[in-house]
């Protein structure tokens, strides 16, 4: 008698705080969607609606300020987990494709990095795109890092222990800032972080391997994100793709890999290239993170995990 063969049971490869992070986010985004397409404007405020449960609760800061710099009025927010003076800094520059997100959509994320590791942490609200394209953003966070290189003991940070951070599209204008501020001769980070970075606009193994609904980005969304930013434009210009630059001579930094992400092989490579420049790198691959996890830090203890060593680290770092 022939046995009926057995499936074998399906094996999740996501954690499953992150997994819970993932389902909940998709059918809020679906449910708010509907079956009609939306324009850009619908599709932001949207996405802060998915994002607000997300943002509550968490790390309560000793001061919170937003400030308005430059003649355009870029905003800053700035975030001190404690009132002595001379705070290093974290600058981060939040995810969503140049396209979406906010300051607020990221506020917990920066208040855990802030509570973590001690530092004050700056958001930066860099203008979106389509509305404005490459390089206007980048202009901006360049503009907020000699900013606060200038005019940061007036707000209890010391000028000279900057980091500079971001994730996603936010990682992409990290690390472009940093390499154009060493190609002007202005040492001014201390440290970079790079958090799930798109920092490339091939398509490399991790996008088939991930791009299923079952993660949180597609490479549809890439794609479009890439669009807006860059209005179509693939040439190779290292400002935009940054793994196409060098990285001589760049500050100690921390790479964060989700394991489950379209964008998991670029952010591998930036790995070994920053190596093989004499860069000191940390590079930490997350098993079972997707992109965008370090936001499900209430029910995660992978995306916790991730934000100590990452705090850790920067700790470590500008106490040198």
């Amino acid at each position: 008698m022939n046995t009926p063969d057995v499936p074998e049971p399906v094996v999740d490869d996501v954690e499953p705080g992150v997994r819970q992070f993932v389902e909940r986010t998709s059918a809020d985004y679906a449910r708010l969607s509907g079956a009609d397409p939306v324009d850009v404007v619908r599709r932001r405020a949207i996405a802060e609606e998915v994002r607000r449960p997300w943002v509550a609760g968490g790390p309560a800061m000793a001061s919170t300020e937003d400030v308005r710099i430059g003649t355009a009025g870029l905003r800053l927010r700035i975030h001190r987990p404690t009132l002595d003076a001379d705070l290093p800094a974290l600058l981060y520059c939040h995810g969503g494709g140049w396209t979406v997100f906010s300051l607020d959509t990221h506020d917990r994320l920066m208040r855990e990095y802030a509570a973590r590791s001690g530092c004050a942490v700056v958001g930066i609200d860099y203008s979106l795109s389509p509305e404005v394209r490459f390089p206007h953003a980048l202009g901006e966070v360049r503009d907020a890092v000699e900013w606060v290189a200038a005019n940061g003991t007036e707000h209890g940070i010391d000028p000279a222990l900057l980091a500079l951070g971001g994730d996603s599209a936010g990682g992409n204008l990290a690390l472009a800032t940093a390499m154009a501020l060493r190609d002007s001769g202005r040492p001014l980070l201390s440290a970079l972080l790079v958090n799930y970075g798109a920092i490339d606009d091939v398509e490399r193994a991790s996008y088939a391997r991930f791009g299923g609904d079952a993660y949180m980005l597609t490479p549809s969304e890439m794609a479009e994100f890439w669009v807006n930013y860059r209005a179509g434009e693939r040439g190779p210009d290292p400002r935009a793709r940054p793994l196409l630059g060098r990285f001589e001579g760049l500050p100690p930094t921390f790479l964060c890999i989700a394991e489950c992400d379209i964008l998991a092989d670029e952010n591998r490579e930036l790995g070994v290239k920053l190596a093989a420049a004499n860069v000191d790198v940390e590079m930490r691959v997350y098993r079972g993170a997707t992109h965008s996890f370090l936001e499900a830090a209430e029910v995660s203890p992978l995306a916790r995990r991730a934000l100590d060593e990452a705090s850790a680290w920067l700790r470590a770092v500008l106490a040198r």
